[in-house]
């Protein structure tokens, strides 16, 4: 008998081809699949067959384009050849050009050598003329204002990162410079303080609720993203944007021109009214650790007190040696 032809009992036995190991359950279950004539289609089988198709065409394509992961040994290696790649400049910036850094920068530039190399000479140039190191709590301007706009929490998340977080709804009293200033103070202390974690180390909590766009100008976001970006890339795992109003949406789809897809892929816009959406709140922090007044939390004993965060900050000034004849 054809094997397209119905059988005594009106079924045809129709084969579909089908690599096994890549397409989804229901088109696994045979080899050779009986449809009842009466019942089944023409078009219906063929239907089902391009869907067949579609998913393993779409699979592949997924494939082809995502980065290929590496082996610690691999990644070690590529580690090893940027640092040769870089020569005397290890040398210069000993504590900078760590092989943690040298990873992160190879992770955001996903993993090419040539990419990660000239990241980190041109961060290495940055940082002779900008000298991020040697800032301090002391040359902060404004420091109780610019602290309660953006500030490091005194808590962590629940995978033991630490937490910036940015109140965009307070219009800075500082100039731009000094605003950046105190931005790149607050990166060198998160990058200083998880040297040794391989991966993205910070949660960044802005809070947009009573936003307006003369409170954060878009220079200024564009400024600190470049930053951000560019100097320490691989230093924030999650970005979250708290709250935003519906005036907030027209910035977003501006500002996400000049954030790479890597960095716009960390961005989850968490809406409080939303419980759906607070569950991203719930996944990444314990209740009782968040402030009680901010972002559903339950804590009491978390809300910001400038006396101990500057006495706090200023300790781990001296930790990492912040000073005018630091090195990078």
């Amino acid at each position: 008998m054809n094997a397209h032809q119905p059988n005594a009992h009106g079924y045809v036995r129709r084969p579909i081809i089908l690599h096994l190991q890549t397409a989804p359950t229901k088109y696994c279950n045979h080899a050779l699949t009986t449809y009842p004539c009466h019942l089944r289609s023409r078009s219906k089988i063929y239907s089902e067959h391009s869907e067949a198709m579609s998913f393993l065409l779409k699979k592949t394509s997924s494939e082809a384009t995502q980065p290929k992961s590496s082996s610690s040994e691999e990644q070690q290696a590529k580690v090893n050849e940027v640092r040769g790649l870089l020569g005397p400049l290890t040398e210069e910036m000993p504590s900078f050009l760590s092989d943690t850094t040298i990873g992160r920068f190879l992770l955001a530039r996903n993993w090419s050598t040539e990419q990660a190399t000239k990241g980190l000479k041109e961060t290495v140039k940055w940082r002779r003329e900008y000298r991020p190191e040697a800032i301090s709590w002391e040359d902060i301007a404004e420091k109780e204002d610019e602290a309660k706009r953006t500030h490091v929490a005194n808590y962590i998340d629940k995978n033991g990162r630490s937490v910036l977080i940015s109140n965009m709804a307070i219009k800075s009293k500082v100039s731009l410079k000094d605003q950046i200033k105190h931005m790149v103070y607050l990166l060198e202390h998160l990058a200083m303080s998880s040297a040794d974690e391989k991966d993205d180390s910070v949660v960044w909590i802005t809070d947009v609720r009573g936003w307006s766009i003369a409170s954060t100008p878009f220079s200024t976001t564009r400024e600190c993203m470049h930053i951000i970006q560019t100097y320490y890339p691989g230093l924030i795992a999650v970005a979250i944007t708290f709250d935003p109003p519906r005036i907030f949406e027209s910035f977003w789809k501006i500002s996400k021109s000049f954030i790479d897809p890597n960095m716009r892929d960390k961005v989850k816009l968490v809406y409080a009214g939303k419980p759906e959406s607070m569950k991203i709140m719930e996944d990444l922090f314990d209740k009782d650790t968040l402030e009680s007044s901010s972002f559903g939390g339950r804590s009491t004993s978390t809300a910001f007190d400038i006396n101990k965060y500057a006495e706090r900050m200023r300790g781990a000034d001296k930790m990492r040696g912040a000073s005018k004849n630091a090195n990078g």
